[in-house]
């Protein structure tokens, strides 16, 4: 477990289920990095930012020979159940993952990152908008945190620090 932002350890196991009913844990099952990001798929806020980033991200890993997962764990599962993430996160990235569960699964998935949720208000659509966590977590093919990254810092940053972790972990150190 890695250092969270406000102090204390960050990460740690969740109970989930992926966009095609499978159940996931934090381990990746393709032994694959994971880029992992609380969310939304409607999100007009900064998820509209960071899915398709963490799209770019993984294909710019990928040209340098790094496989990653990008993931997302919902924060709205009255709006995304599986099938809703299905059709909206292959629009970031063919190998994008979403999950959801029930209230407590997410709730303790959201703890275990330090991750923080408020509804701010509903919108003309009638769906709420959240204020919630926008770190990007690096974790292992295990499910380990190794940092997070605020996307701000853009592609060619983050796939910097990425390679950087992979690249030592590879060499055993």
């Amino acid at each position: 477990m890695a250092e969270g932002p406000f102090g204390g350890a960050i990460g740690g196991p969740f109970d989930l289920m992926d966009q095609y009913g499978h159940a996931r844990s934090e381990a990746d099952p393709g032994g694959h990095p994971q880029l992992l990001f609380f969310g939304y798929a409607n999100c007009e806020g900064i998820c509209s930012h960071v899915l398709p980033a963490m799209g770019e991200l993984t294909e710019a890993l990928a040209a340098d020979g790094l496989a990653v997962t990008p993931v997302l764990i919902t924060i709205d599962p009255e709006h995304d159940t599986s099938e809703t993430l299905a059709r909206a996160l292959p629009t970031f990235h063919r190998d994008f993952v979403g999950l959801t569960g029930d209230a407590a699964a997410l709730a303790a998935a959201r703890a275990a990152y330090q991750v923080e949720i408020e509804t701010l208000f509903t919108d003309p659509a009638g769906r709420p908008v959240f204020a919630h966590g926008s770190f990007v977590y690096l974790l292992d093919a295990s499910g380990t945190v190794l940092t997070l990254m605020p996307p701000v810092l853009g592609i060619d940053r983050m796939a910097e620090i990425v390679e950087g972790y992979l690249k030592t972990s590879a060499a055993g150190g």
